[in-house]
């Protein structure tokens, strides 16, 4: 128990830590930063509850009001902002990226590519798309096309997530808690 604690404080601090990578934000409000990394590796390193757990403590920090997210935002305004959609999804990307390595028995770099992309792309595409396109005014495909500049960095965001994984995997294997 203790032990699942530690982990989950752990990542949390992570994802905080990678708000401190300076952030580009687009036009339309919504930062590219590297928390999403933290996101994806929440889940592929520490699986899918815990993962979720991890990012929820972290979004509890933020909306209590201390400034995690990256350009040192924090407060329950930033729930009501156009990447409230991709916040309110970090915990199911977390859960997915951790579901998906739990579950799948192909080689631990391949199954954590693939949690990553599920979790921190698709699935948390899937809540920050409609949220800025509630948001902004905006309709599904225009939110949509608002979102492709994210693409790129996150894919090589999953390709570091899939390595980073591996090498806890290689250098301490009982840290790797998704495939416990």
């Amino acid at each position: 128990m203790e032990r699942n604690l530690a982990h989950i404080a752990l990542f949390a601090a992570l994802v905080a830590v990678l708000g401190l990578v300076p952030a580009i934000t687009l036009p339309f409000g919504v930062p590219i930063s590297a928390q999403s990394l933290g996101i994806m590796l929440c889940g592929t390193v520490l699986g899918a509850r815990r993962g979720a757990l991890a990012v929820i403590l972290f979004l509890v920090l933020v909306a209590i009001g201390l400034p995690l997210l990256s350009g040192g935002r924090g407060g329950l305004g930033v729930f009501v902002g156009p990447s409230a959609g991709f916040l309110i999804g970090f915990p199911v990307a977390a859960f997915v990226a951790g579901l998906v390595v739990e579950r799948w028995s192909a080689a631990l770099p391949v199954v954590a590519f693939a949690g990553a992309v599920l979790g921190g792309i698709v699935a948390l595409y899937a809540f920050g798309i409609p949220g800025m396109a509630l948001v902004l005014g905006k309709s599904l495909p225009e939110a949509t096309l608002l979102a492709t500049p994210f693409l790129p960095g996150d894919l090589i965001k999953c390709v570091l997530a899939a390595l980073i994984t591996r090498a806890i995997a290689q250098m301490r294997p009982g840290a790797l808690l998704s495939r416990g």
